[in-house]
């Protein structure tokens, strides 16, 4: 049995195929999901400074907020953890403010364990819940200091 052999056209005469050059993101082999980097979370020093970097509309429900607990708690300690402004009864975390575009949320860290009868509290976490404040007419001093106080026990 004879072999044909394949005569390689000259280069000239070859068909060439070039491919674009792609960036592709990562995807996880299991399913497939895009997988990005994990975004750096901010650090402040201080809530004031944690406040300042917030967008104007947020700062304001942020300054409201901060005088609410001020008077609501005021043996509640200002700091910041995890990237977002935080009250703390010594060293426990008891609330705390995260700013997202559109609003501000007052969030607990063991708010599922509250009893909240005005059903102001939202979140499926184990743990934690928050308020959505809009606006500072969303601010309902006796609900929310009825929630805080709960929260510092």
């Amino acid at each position: 049995m004879e072999r044909k052999s394949k005569a390689r056209r000259p280069a000239a005469q070859r068909k060439t195929t070039t491919r674009k050059a792609t960036t592709r993101k990562p995807t996880t082999q299991k399913t497939g999901a895009k997988t990005s980097a994990p975004r750096k979370m901010k650090a402040y020093a201080t809530f004031d400074l944690y406040e300042a970097d917030q967008p104007p509309r947020n700062r304001t429900l942020i300054r409201a907020l901060r005088a609410f607990v001020a008077r609501a708690a005021p043996k509640l300690q200002e700091s910041v953890k995890w990237g977002n402004g935080c009250w703390l009864q010594g060293k426990d975390p008891v609330a705390y403010v995260y700013s997202a575009p559109d609003y501000v949320q007052f969030g607990f860290f063991h708010g599922s364990a509250l009893t909240d009868p005005r059903r102001l509290l939202e979140g499926t976490g184990q743990y934690v819940r928050h308020i959505k404040v809009r606006a500072e007419k969303d601010i309902d001093e006796a609900a929310f200091r009825a929630l805080l106080r709960q929260a510092m026990r």
